[in-house]
């Protein structure tokens, strides 16, 4: 039965869609001015791209879900070597000893031949399995994307770890996907010993296999006869049992409820989600090079950047970190026409002394989240790109909004589509009016429990179709080895007895045009380095370390906005036993957040560790015993709205020390960098 529907629909509806598609395309140029005009009212020119692409894109996935089952990303990744091997697959700026870079460029036939062979050495050398969860404990480096594809061949789940994580959270991200291998990334095997002989006593079974990459090279991808290539037959890669909302690979959360939670990217969103995201993005087979210096074991870079662009035959440029001095440079060097950001990078830029570079790219794009308004206009203007892509995603949550800003209008949203397509999502996304009386809690209507969309301009929590309420899995896959999590994330009885929707945890609003933007995330978490932070967690660390265990008698860990750096970073207050007279002096608590310091360098990341601490008598309650981080997250800096307090600023990430008024003005005039 679904054949013939599928043959009507080919035989009635491709064709039509195909012609508006092409006509898109191939033609739009001819009615520019008509479109220009049409499009400043009704952003109609963007519905027109994304439509036809994402129903054609829909039917071709459906029917290799249904009769090829040739759904994974390993067949989009063998169909675009098929169609153009000598394209430009991956562009690499090396970083030489003497400041130049060396630029490694691979096509996508250098590409799968690499990865077939060490495919090869993954199977037979280190026995990775099929089904097997592998650990990717990698920086950014061509490596990174041969294992992982290599792994996907094999029908193994990469899971990328954060390698900045130690200790406990290390720990955990081990457990809770049930990891069984580890590849361990040469720059970070330092910090991971640090870690392995609590990893060897708490899971013997796990293999740790240290990469070295001059053998790996030398011996395994330019010794044919040794290591030939290596093809996993569908049958094994792609078993009956697979279904397109399993797991094609783990991506970690920062830990916004404590420690990180695996989440899982189901084959769904890596292939019929980042597609119609490259679509989205212009991004094409033709010239498209996307350069991304963020972290891949960040889903934006992972699936929004290397995923998005190979679905569309594109290039990705990949920075081994990100450098605000030499960004332009590897920008112009790779000849990128994408970059991504977070909002933290555009002001990072913009704080640079001009370069040269910044004028010579060809870059006509610019996407990511978090820009802020302020700064918005004054990035595109001195870097000279005519569009920001601002959107809102999760890593876990299964739908995405996007922007596709030009001109002067809709800066700042996160969603601006035209009407057929905020018609259209209008069923998939919705935001939900929150209690007045508790911001973190959905408002409901005494009179029939459900809940209400918010006013234009009020915030409200965005939620995302769960459509299969009684199977939410198949839309929202949640957190691998936390039920309890993934239950959290799913709220029922809405806008209808019986709905389901994926709750995201982040407020947004919508303005009279029908865009929305971000306005914060809710809950005790903040975000700080691009990264999301735990305020229970940095708390539960302070309290287990020996000294905090000792002498602290109650702490209060909350975001705290600073200047104009983008996010908020963490300060904690501190209230001492009555015993710890001891720590009076200010040269006493120096010395004593010091040395709760050493503890938490092992335990937390970096950028998870307050910036700036105070000492009080006592915390603050409300009368019902809630602590009142409100008043806490309004602090004034440097020395409280009286003048007269004393705060400890954590100088460099390395040591604790009083803010002095000198301080305050270092790091106002950029000279202490936060």
């Amino acid at each position: 039965m679904f054949k013939i529907i599928l043959k009507l629909i080919k035989t009635l509806l491709f064709p039509i869609l195909t012609l508006l598609h092409w006509i898109t395309k191939n033609y739009s140029h001819i009615f520019a001015n008509l479109y220009d005009y049409f499009d400043s009212k009704t952003r109609l020119r963007e519905d027109f791209h994304i439509a036809p692409y994402f129903f054609i894109a829909l039917f071709s996935y459906i029917k290799s879900l249904i009769i090829t089952k040739k759904f994974q990303y390993w067949y989009i990744f063998e169909s675009k070597v098929s169609k153009h091997p000598k394209k430009l697959c991956l562009v690499y700026p090396n970083l030489q000893a003497n400041g130049d870079f060396n630029i490694e460029q691979y096509t996508y036939k250098e590409v799968y031949d690499i990865v077939l062979r060490l495919s090869y050495y993954l199977h037979n050398d280190l026995n990775i399995k099929e089904a097997e969860i592998v650990g990717m404990y990698y920086t950014n480096k061509p490596t990174f994307i041969f294992f992982w594809l290599a792994l996907w061949n094999l029908g193994a789940i990469p899971a990328f770890m954060n390698y900045n994580s130690t200790g406990a959270p290390l720990i955990h991200s081990l457990k809770i996907a049930n990891i069984k291998h580890v590849l361990i990334d040469p720059e970070t095997i330092d910090v991971f010993t640090l870690n392995k002989p609590d990893i060897m006593q708490n899971f013997p079974y796990i293999k740790l296999h240290e990469i070295n990459e001059d053998s790996l090279y030398s011996n395994v991808l330019f010794n044919a006869e040794k290591y030939p290539k290596f093809r996993q037959s569908d049958k094994i890669r792609s078993p009956k049992t697979l279904t397109d909302y399993s797991p094609a690979c783990l991506i970690y959360t920062s830990g916004t409820t404590g420690l990180p939670k695996s989440a899982i990217m189901s084959w769904r969103k890596a292939c019929l989600g980042c597609s119609l995201f490259g679509r989205i993005y212009h991004m094409n087979g033709k010239n498209s090079v996307v350069f991304t210096a963020m972290p891949l074991y960040h889903s934006t870079a992972a699936l929004l950047g290397v995923c998005a662009v190979f679905s569309q035959g594109g290039c990705v440029a990949l920075s081994h970190k990100f450098s605000a001095s030499t960004f332009w440079k590897q920008v112009y060097l790779t000849k990128a026409t994408h970059v991504q950001y977070v909002g933290e990078i555009c002001r990072y830029l913009l704080n640079t002394k001009p370069s040269q570079y910044e004028q010579l790219h060809n870059v006509k794009i610019a996407y990511g989240n978090g820009l802020r308004p302020d700064i918005w206009t004054d990035f595109k203007k001195r870097f000279n790109i005519p569009v920001i892509g601002e959107f809102y995603a999760s890593t876990e949550a299964p739908f995405a909004t996007t922007s596709y800003q030009t001109g002067d209008f809709g800066v700042g949203a996160c969603r601006n589509y035209g009407p057929l397509v905020t018609w259209f999502l209008s069923y998939e996304q919705r935001l939900v009016k929150m209690d007045p009386n508790d911001s973190a809690k959905v408002y409901r209507d005494p009179q029939d429990g459900l809940c209400r969309d918010p006013e234009i301009g009020e915030p409200g929590e965005v939620l995302m179709r769960i459509f299969f309420p009684k199977k939410p899995e198949t839309s929202f896959q949640g957190y691998l080895g936390n039920k309890s999590a993934t239950d959290s994330k799913v709220l029922r009885d809405v806008f209808r007895n019986g709905d389901a929707w994926y709750r995201s945890g982040d407020l947004l609003k919508s303005d009279k045009y029908g865009l929305w933007y971000f306005v914060d995330r809710m809950g005790d978490t903040f975000r700080w380095k691009s990264e999301n932070v735990s305020t229970k967690e940095v708390e539960d660390q302070f309290m287990h370390t020996a000294l905090g265990e000792k002498c602290i008698d109650e702490i209060v860990v909350v975001g705290l906005k600073v200047l104009n750096f983008e996010g908020k970073c963490g300060f904690a207050c501190i209230s001492l036993k009555k015993d710890g007279s001891n720590f009076q002096s200010v040269e006493q608590r120096v010395e004593f957040l010091n040395k709760i310091l050493e503890t938490l360098n092992k335990n937390l990341p970096k950028y998870a560790l307050p910036v700036f601490v105070k000492f009080v008598d006592e915390i603050e309650h409300t009368d019902n015993h809630k602590i009142k981080k409100t008043s806490y997250s309004n602090q004034m800096l440097p020395h409280g709205s009286g003048n007269n307090e004393t705060l400890y600023f954590l100088r460099n990430y390395k040591k604790y020390q009083e803010l002095t008024d000198k301080d305050w003005d270092d790091i106002k005039n950029n000279i202490i960098k936060l």
